[in-house]
Parts: structure tokens; sequence; C-alpha cells
């Protein structure tokens, strides 16, 4: 080892020669080139210097000594020591054989059927017994909707769309529609466009458009689409056309599911609802026209079983891109679910995904095979 890797700096001693302080087993120090002497390092005083000792050579040891340094070298010896406490089990024995994942349905099953049980009772008994109870049903449901449609816009864009006149305006909307028909359907979302419009102007103008623009797609989303369900109420025989409107989507819904978790191998669009299969799309269509045929047949005067085949693929590809969309809207706020007001199923946003844009289609194509009514 040459004195260089001591790392020690020259000094000066009374003599005025220049040297180092070289290794230990150099030989004997010079006493009086030791007094006076600039102390080499932090590990050496002055007082010390005369009782130095050659010291045998310790390999892996900082050259500037000490008690510290003592520790250090222990660390570096003692460390390899405990890092492999645990070792690896040797790669030739036999692993044990990971039991196979059983398919889950993501949600509680037993409360997802329990409610989906005790909102049917509602619709069904508030439907057949006075129709105005059940335009209060679906008012209410739209105002809920909008509520948190509104919350998770405003929690994870920061997007302050108006509740109030949307609220009120979604509820006029909807009782519009049942007393003037389309007509007035339209009327009130205008105004409640520009209520949105006004209403946004008491607060700062910073993210003014994009609160409106998102004001106004909410009570295009929720309210108006969901007045086609109560204009289908004013016919007749509307008890049954909403019947069969909730029929035929739950069944789609249903079908979807059930041939899409038994057999569903390649995704339908991954990229917005991964669970989601073309096998499932299937199933949907198959249930859904077969239950549109029956529909028709038995619930709907004049109603014949090739309209409800095509009732019954209409709903299923409504139902499933109603589905997609709101699925692509959550993915956008990342979120799971829209709320978690109804056990097992989320939000009532969560329920209404794919109801909403198929009350139109269904509203339109039984007004076209069987008349208003």
């Amino acid at each position: 080892m040459n004195d260089s890797t001591w790392g020690a700096p020259p000094h000066t001693g009374h003599t005025g020669q220049t040297g180092y302080w070289g290794p230990a087993d150099q030989g004997h120090t010079d006493r009086g080139s030791v007094q006076g002497a600039v102390p080499a390092g932090p590990a050496y005083d002055a007082q010390d210097a005369p009782h130095t000792r050659p010291m045998p050579i310790v390999p892996d040891v900082s050259a500037h000594g000490g008690d510290q340094d003592d520790d250090r070298g222990a660390a570096r010896l003692s460390g390899p020591l405990f890092r492999d406490e645990n070792p690896d089990p040797m790669p030739d024995a036999p692993q044990p054989t990971p039991a196979p994942q059983k398919k889950s349905a993501g949600r509680d099953l037993g409360a997802a059927i329990g409610v989906g049980v005790g909102l049917g009772a509602v619709i069904i008994a508030s439907l057949f017994v006075v129709k105005a109870v059940f335009v209060g049903v679906i008012a209410v449901a739209v105002v809920v909707g909008l509520w948190e449609l509104t919350s998770r816009l405003q929690e994870r864009k920061e997007i302050k769309a108006p509740l109030v006149p949307l609220a009120v305006g979604g509820a006029a909307m909807v009782v519009a529609g049942y007393v003037r028909g389309a007509e007035g359907a339209w009327v009130a979302m205008a105004l409640t466009a520009l209520a949105v419009l006004v209403w946004r102007m008491t607060d700062p103008p910073e993210g003014y458009l994009k609160d409106v623009t998102a004001g106004v797609f909410a009570a295009f989303y929720v309210p108006f689409l969901a007045t086609f369900v109560a204009m289908m109420l004013t016919a007749d025989d509307g008890p049954w056309r909403v019947l069969t409107f909730l029929i035929l989507t739950v069944v789609s819904d249903t079908g979807a599911y059930a041939v899409g978790w038994r057999f569903g191998k390649h995704k339908l669009a991954p990229r917005i609802s991964p669970g989601k299969t073309r096998e499932g799309l299937f199933g949907a269509v198959a249930f859904a026209m077969v239950a549109g045929a029956l529909c028709l047949m038995f619930l709907i005067d004049d109603g014949a079983w090739w309209q409800g085949l095509l009732l019954g693929l209409a709903v299923a590809a409504s139902a499933t891109l109603g589905d997609l969309g709101e699925s692509m809207i959550k993915r956008d706020l990342g979120i799971k679910d829209m709320g978690t007001l109804l056990p097992g199923h989320g939000g009532i946003m969560d329920r209404l995904d794919s109801l909403l844009p198929t009350a139109p289609v269904v509203w339109l194509l039984l007004e076209l095979f069987v008349g208003s009514g």
C-alpha cells in the first residue's frame, strides 16, 4: 500500500521539513518532529502523538481510524450476514400450486337483488295505481340523479354546474312532458338551459363556460331523456308501455351479465368498460328480442311479435350504448360509481345509465308500431 492511500495532509514540523504521516508499520515516530506539528487528522491529537505505536493493518477499515471507524468496519463485515437472514427457497424445491380463482360478480349480489326487488315493487305500485304518483317517482329520480352527477363533477373536475336551476327545471320538464307532450318537454328544456346560464352569472366569470356547458349537458342527459318515460305514460295503455320499456331494459342488462359472466372471452370495449364482452352483447340481444316479442304480443294493444323482435334489438343496442356512455363519464372522472345510495348498485345514476337513452327509442318505436294510443 503506498502512502497516498491514507489520505493524510502534509505537515511541517519544527525543523521546517515537510512530510507525511506514513503507515503505522514504517517503524518509530520522530519525537522531535511531532511536537508543535499540525494534527494530521481528527483521530490524532498532538498530545497523543508521542504514544503512537505501530498498528496492524486491518482490511477494509477507513484510513481515518478511531472507534467510529471500527464501528463502520464492523457494520461492513456483519451486514451481509444479516441481509440474507431469510433466504429464498431453493429453485428446485416444489412450489405449492395456487388455488384456481373463482369468478366474482364484483358486487354484493344479495344486496343488489334486494334493492332491485324493492325498487321494482315501488315502481309497479305507483305505475298501476295513480299515474301522477309515477310521474312524481320519475321527478324524484331525476333530481337525485342530477345531484349525484353535479356533485361528482365538482369533486373530480372542479366543474360547478348549478344544481338549483337544474333540479327545478328538471322536475318541471318531466311534468311538462306528461301534460303537454314533446312540445312541453322542449320548451321546459330551453327554459332550464336559460336558467342555468343566468344562475351561473352570480359567481365570478372564471370557469363560466365549462360550468354552463356541463349544466346544459346535465339537463339534457338526465331530465330531458327521462321525459320520454312520462310521455309513454299518457297513452291509454301507458302503464303497459312503461312496463314493457322497463322489462326490456332489465332483461337486456341481465342477459348481457349472465352470458358475459359465463362465456365472455372477447372484450367489447376494453378501454371504456373492461368487463363487457362481445358474448355479453349477444346475450343482451337474444334475451331482449325474445322478451320484446312476448311483450308486444301480450302487453301492448295491436302489437305483433316481429315488432317485438325489432324493439328488443333496438333496446339491446341503446342500453349497451347508454351503459358505455356513463362508463366513459365515470372513467373520465376516475370513479367506479356515481354514488352510494343503493347498496349493491351504486347510485341512482348507475341504474339510470341504460334506462335514459333507451326511453326515447322505445317511445318512438311504439309510436310507429301501434300509434300514440
